[in-house]
């Protein structure tokens, strides 16, 4: 799989005081210096505390999103659940309409990933699901919330 790349930013160095005296620091080395310290201050937080800032599965908007944790931002997938006949692993159908070149119409595409489910997903419940490390030979996705009980 193609991995996405970070975006690295520029940083502009910011020119030395010619006459060497001590002034106030300007807007732009204010906002500059408190961005350095905001990261920081993401870098030096405790696992319980990213644990605790990240929205619960009872909340599923849209709007909210895990807060992206040191290893960047990850693929996250939804889909319906096809098959549970496995122990701890279910079948993931994700569908996405893809524009056909030549007809300029949207055709359904279909791919099935194996994912790891430690929540206890059934058949026909849609959950979002996030790449992670191999598991297994075929298994590199892991359940992360159930966004929607099958109707029974």
């Amino acid at each position: 799989m193609f991995r996405r790349k970070k975006k690295e930013e520029a940083v502009e160095p910011v020119p030395a005081n010619e006459a060497g005296s001590e002034t106030e620091p300007s807007a732009a080395e204010t906002t500059a210096s408190a961005e350095v310290s905001e990261e920081t201050a993401q870098v030096e937080a405790t696992p319980a505390a990213v644990e605790a800032s990240t929205p619960s599965a009872a909340d599923t908007s849209a709007a909210a999103k895990p807060v992206a944790s040191a290893r960047g931002n990850r693929v996250q997938k939804v889909g319906i659940v096809t098959s549970d006949k496995m122990t701890k692993t279910v079948l993931v159908r994700v569908d996405r309409l893809v524009l056909h070149q030549k007809y300029r119409r949207y055709v359904r595409r279909t791919s099935k990933f194996m994912a790891h489910d430690d929540l206890g997903s059934t058949t026909g419940d849609r959950v979002r699901i996030i790449e992670t490390r191999p598991l297994s030979a075929r298994k590199r996705w892991r359940v992360v919330e159930i966004v929607q009980k099958a109707a029974k």
